[in-house]
């Protein structure tokens, strides 16, 4: 087994992440893109509302569930050969997606796209791991937090443009010349990395792959059942304690498993490790969460279209890709409980602010001030909670490692794309009582005397993420410095400790 946080010599990293960086920005794309196309799709196909909204849900779904899996395959048979397949597997479900002649094919394409993207996603991470020595990554980090945080962007506005110009299939078709390049360039420029022989906890697989299912539907479909009854005896919270209960009897196997666990416990031994997933949770409930607020109030109360509202978030997204290098830089140099703090600090104030200017007459200005201080937070969070959680991981875990990140990251966005739909929902149903729901059509209608009273809610809506955030901010603080600090006493005195 390679040393704890040894590199594998001889790589060349930074050719490798930005080939894997193409295929990663794609599949982030992808879980946004569609929701702009929505009204389009229910058009062409003659779908409903509720039909539709599984478009978006199965592939979130398909990516979320199996990432503990797929990042132990990664590990098995190589992250390379891994990340390749799960990128054909997700260019051929694009093209299959586009060519749809009903929704029920589209849904079931964005299945097996899904399944792709989550091949494809934990890959990026240990490669990073494994190739970018411990005291590099918290700039090969900046740059996988710089194009998580554009891709968010991008979906929606490339979403727009397509649709208005091409029809909805080209949000699809386009991944597939995008996806010729990408695989590519991963095979000329991704090493063939070791691999470490495992043997496949099946039971594992099972536990996790249907309490992960259980849990994820559950919340991310709440909202539509309105948290009650779904089928006869199943209801949304039997389908989450279920899950809890299978994900609790997963990690009572795990740590008694005599065999070869499908994740090693002894990885949340190491206190950054679990800290770093704390935060990574509350940072991906918080990104998921505050677009929605403000895209409504865009919307609704400003009267912009949906590329409009998108393009809010543009000064948000260039400020943390200019300032993601220098952040990466400085993770690498200072202890990360000082730079991921800046940004977990930075972050619910930012958050409060907007709240406070989310007003009917408010300038655009004034809401753009915020959004930077959102975008310079979030350059301060992705690279030192990114690298604070891999320094220190097995380079034969590393894929597992990098599987269970991903996998508390997308939980805490599923979280908060259900936490901040009740939110909403309360808020709206106190100060607007009369109103039916925040449904599109009752958005774009509003009526100018509803205006105040919707603004209000979507600004208190914005206090949820805020305040889970000051969970995360707790967990950065008790980070320990890095390994590679410790040995380096001119980087240690930089660091302050």
């Amino acid at each position: 087994m390679a040393e704890r946080g040894r590199a594998v010599s001889g790589a060349r990293p930074w050719p490798a992440l930005w080939a894997l960086s193409i295929g990663f920005f794609m599949i982030l794309v992808d879980a946004t893109i569609v929701s702009v196309a929505t009204p389009a799709i229910m058009a062409d196909l003659g779908a409903d509302v509720a039909s539709v909204v599984w478009v978006t849900s199965a592939y979130l779904l398909a990516y979320a569930v199996p990432l503990l899996v797929t990042g132990r395959l990664g590990d098995r048979f190589g992250p390379k050969r891994v990340y390749s397949v799960g990128l054909v597997v997700f260019t051929l479900a694009s093209l299959w997606c586009g060519l749809t002649a009903n929704v029920e094919q589209l849904i079931l394409a964005r299945i097996v796209q899904g399944l792709g993207a989550s091949m494809m996603n934990p890959q990026t991470m240990a490669v990073i791991t494994r190739t970018f020595p411990a005291d590099q990554r918290g700039r090969a980090m900046s740059l996988w937090g710089a194009v998580a945080g554009i891709a968010t962007l991008v979906g929606p506005i490339l979403g727009g443009v397509l649709v208005d110009g091409l029809g909805w299939e080209w949000i699809f078709f386009v991944n597939v010349p995008v996806g010729v390049v990408g695989l590519a360039l991963v095979l000329r420029l991704v090493p063939d990395l070791p691999t470490h022989v495992h043997r496949f906890d099946l039971l594992g697989v099972v536990l996790s792959g249907v309490g992960m299912f259980l849990l994820v539907f559950g919340i991310q479909e709440g909202q539509t059942f309105d948290w009650g009854p779904i089928a006869g005896p199943i209801s949304v919270w039997s389908l989450i304690v279920a899950g809890l209960v299978l994900l609790a009897v997963f990690v009572l196997w795990q740590a008694h498993h005599q065999g070869d666990p499908l994740v090693s416990l002894a990885l949340f031994r190491d206190r950054n490790f679990s800290l770093a997933n704390v935060a990574i949770t509350t940072v991906g409930f918080a990104v998921t969460a505050m677009a929605f607020p403000l895209m409504l109030y865009a919307q609704g109360v400003r009267g912009l279209s949906p590329t409009g509202s998108a393009l809010l978030l543009a000064p948000m997204a260039v400020i943390s890709g200019v300032l993601a290098p220098v952040v990466g830089r400085l993770t690498d140099r200072h202890h990360p409980r000082h730079i991921a703090g800046i940004g977990m600090a930075c972050f619910p104030v930012a958050l409060f602010w907007l709240a406070a200017v989310l007003v009917p007459g408010a300038p655009i200005w004034q809401l753009l001030l915020p959004l930077v201080l959102i975008g310079t937070a979030s350059a301060f969070v992705w690279a030192p909670i990114g690298s604070t959680a891999t320094r220190n991981l097995p380079m034969a875990h590393a894929g597992a490692g990098a599987g269970v990140y991903n996998t508390t990251r997308q939980v805490g966005a599923v979280l908060g794309s259900a936490g901040i739909a009740a939110m909403m929902e309360a808020r709206l149903s106190a100060l607007l009582p009369g109103m039916p729901g925040y449904a599109e059509a009752a958005v774009t209608q509003l009526p100018a005397a509803q205006h105040g009273a919707f603004a209000a809610a979507m600004a208190q809506s914005l206090l949820l993420p805020a305040g889970v955030l000051l969970a995360g901010l707790v967990a950065v603080l008790c980070f320990a410095r890095p390994a590679h600090l410790r040995r380096d006493p001119a980087r240690a005195a930089a660091a302050g400790d």
